[in-house]
């Protein structure tokens, strides 16, 4: 499919009996790989997008795993960051992971995976209706069915610039969270019910009855009950407040699932914890605490029934207590110590996972209602997700209300 050059350099390479070139119109990438997928005759595959290059040894070594690991299915390698010019300018290196299912939440760079092809059609080859993330999506299909491999060298290059489908934050998101949600479907029947629940007060924010603030003509209240009832994954949908004004906007919505839920006052005291309302909560609507609750603030005006819904398909796919989304913190940062400030995350040109460092946004969260009985919102494993800037804008003062106004007329 590409209209410049490729044809005549791949003119110079067939004169050699093991290469194959097929001419197509545009049919996109997913399309082209289960193309090659369908004509390959190797025992492996391996996608190589056209701006990424490999290091020599890179088939010999990971070729080599899997020939010696034949309960493997697939094997991935660390690699380099280069820029426009080919300019090495970082290592991105995986550490291992003690708890497998955390690396659900950590999934390798789709490309240059190398993957033993029977599988991969066993699988059902690349999903078509998606055009970003086909990466993830095998990995999903992969991490807890299959044993898989990384070996800890830099075996390609991969190369970052501004027209990278990785700066795509929009279209990544889509595809990411279409894959979780086909991905738990069939595993939903064993976290029910599932609870949305839209925790709100009348005191001891910087003004009285948040929830009641406009942004254009819906309260933000009213917001999050629409995200919410945009999802059909959810049982019981309940607005938890201690004024009983919230309960009035309930009748505005023709859902059998709304429910309401009067907040003690003292459950709404800064020093006590959201576990002690869902405890609650969860006493009347899931009295055995066999289900799930997903949980909706009112403070992130941008926040989607999508953002819900991947907070718990997270946690289920990655069959942890809990999951919340959080937003990457990339630049240098520092804690104080008694000689001043220290770098905490790693300031060297080798990035391990390991060095990332994240900020609860507090845009979504799910939680298995068997933590609160033990007073943990969180449990004992968490798993997370992260979202884009504009949904995790939070409104914490009346400044950024006026801005969360002014944006929401700017995305129209």
């Amino acid at each position: 499919g590409s209209s410049d050059n490729t044809p005549e350099v791949f003119q110079l390479y067939e004169s050699d009996e093991r290469v194959r070139t097929f001419r197509t119109s545009g049919i996109g990438l997913q399309q082209v790989c289960n193309l090659a997928l369908r004509e390959a005759n190797s025992e492996y595959i391996m996608r190589l997008d056209a701006d990424d290059f490999l290091d020599e040894n890179a088939l010999l070594v990971l070729g080599s795993f899997l020939d010696r690991n034949p309960d493997h299915v697939l094997v991935f390698p660390d690699y380099y960051l280069v820029d426009e010019t080919g300019t090495v300018f970082a290592q991105e290196r995986r550490e291992p992971m003690q708890d497998r299912r955390q690396t659900g939440t950590q999934p390798p760079n789709g490309a240059c995976t190398l993957v033993r092809t029977t599988t991969l059609r066993q699988l059902g080859g690349y999903r078509e209706d998606l055009d970003s993330q086909d990466g993830f999506e095998l990995w999903s299909k992969v991490f807890t069915k299959y044993r898989w491999g990384h070996v800890n060298l830099p075996l390609f290059s991969y190369r970052r610039h501004g027209q990278n489908l990785t700066n795509n934050v929009s279209r990544i998101l889509h595809s990411r969270r279409a894959i979780k949600k086909e991905r738990i479907r069939s595993m939903l029947d064993n976290c029910r019910p599932i609870l949305a629940v839209i925790p709100c007060r009348e005191k001891y924010e910087y003004t009285r009855n948040l929830w009641k603030e406009r942004i254009k003509d819906r309260t933000l209240l009213d917001i999050q009950l629409r995200n919410c009832i945009s999802s059909s994954l959810f049982d019981k949908i309940i607005v938890a407040c201690d004024n009983l004004e919230a309960e009035h906007h309930l009748e505005q919505f023709d859902d059998r699932r709304l429910r309401f839920h009067r907040r003690e006052a003292r459950d709404t005291l800064r020093s006590n914890s959201v576990v002690d309302t869902l405890y609650k909560i969860c006493k009347e609507h899931d009295p055995s605490f066999a289900g799930s609750t997903v949980l909706s603030y009112i403070k992130v005006p941008f926040a989607t029934g999508d953002t819900l819904e991947e907070a718990l398909c997270t946690m289920v796919m990655n069959d942890t207590d809990s999951s919340f989304a959080v937003e990457e913190l990339r630049g240098t940062v520092f804690r104080r110590a008694s000689h001043g400030l220290v770098v905490v995350n790693s300031g060297a040109s080798v990035h391990s996972d390991f060095d990332c460092l994240y900020l609860e946004t507090n845009t979504a969260a799910a939680l298995r209602n068997k933590n609160l009985q033990t007073g943990s919102l969180t449990g004992s494993s968490v798993s997370h997700f992260t979202v884009a800037e504009e949904e995790a804008f939070v409104i914490s003062s009346k400044r950024t209300l006026e801005i969360a106004r002014v944006k929401a007329l700017a995305l129209g």
